[in-house]
């Protein structure tokens, strides 16, 4: 059954073809790479990785050229691959999705359908830059940590809470505290802003505010949440 399987192997590419291939790659990976550095907001920006995506299609079409119709190269190439131990975890979503784009796109470059590579990778860039240009994912009303340190004389704290108002669409006070001195209160709000507002104003507004010593304002955490406080 071994002889059929290594007997399976149609798929003889020229050195033309070959080249050709990898150029479409090539130019695909760049294109990616250059999509990924555009759109990307995270921090830590990582060069290698950028670098590694235009790798990956290339390292993809050329195995794709390698294996071609052979069972028995594909079971092998899966032996293989069983026995690297891949250890570096990946940091945002958005990497696996540019991963898995740069594997597809070598896959098409490496059975030879250069149009559906070229094609595939100018729409899927068009839609990811679409969907960064237009802040598709992003929440409309976002999620702030306010830390406040203040001497909390129950007017003083009604002209904080009328600020707020003004201010904010949602406040939540989620720890109020007495500073060891006794004069002076901390106090922690979760907020969200009205659409009209905006930080540096709100802020500017509270330091105007006598009885307030200190303003601190976080803003909504990668994936969603605010920081603890």
């Amino acid at each position: 059954m071994l002889e059929e399987f290594q007997q399976i192997d149609v798929f003889r590419p020229s050195i033309f073809d070959f080249a050709a291939n990898l150029l479409i790659s090539l130019a695909c990976g760049i294109v990616i790479a250059l999509v990924y550095r555009f759109t990307y907001r995270g921090g830590s920006y990582s060069p290698t990785f950028v670098n590694s995506l235009v790798l990956l299609s290339l390292i993809t079409t050329v195995v794709i050229l390698v294996i071609g119709n052979n069972l028995a190269r594909a079971f092998g190439l899966v032996g293989a691959m069983s026995i690297i131990r891949f250890r570096t975890a990946v940091r945002d979503v958005q990497d696996i999705v540019f991963i898995f784009f740069s594997l597809c796109i070598g896959m098409a470059a490496g059975v030879g359908l250069n149009s559906i590579a070229l094609l595939g990778t100018l729409f899927i860039g068009l839609v990811i830059l679409l969907l960064d240009g237009t802040e598709f994912g992003r929440p409309v009303h976002l999620k702030h940590l306010l830390q406040l340190t203040y001497t909390g004389t129950p007017a003083q704290e009604a002209s904080l809470r009328q600020l707020l108002g003004q201010y904010c669409r949602t406040t939540q006070l989620v720890n109020l505290r007495q500073l060891h001195d006794q004069e002076y209160v901390e106090a922690f709000y979760h907020l969200s802003l009205r659409r009209s507002r905006k930080e540096q104003d709100f802020m500017a507004d509270l330091r105007k505010l006598g009885f307030v010593t200190q303003v601190n304002l976080f803003f909504e955490e990668e994936g969603g949440g605010v920081p603890a406080v």
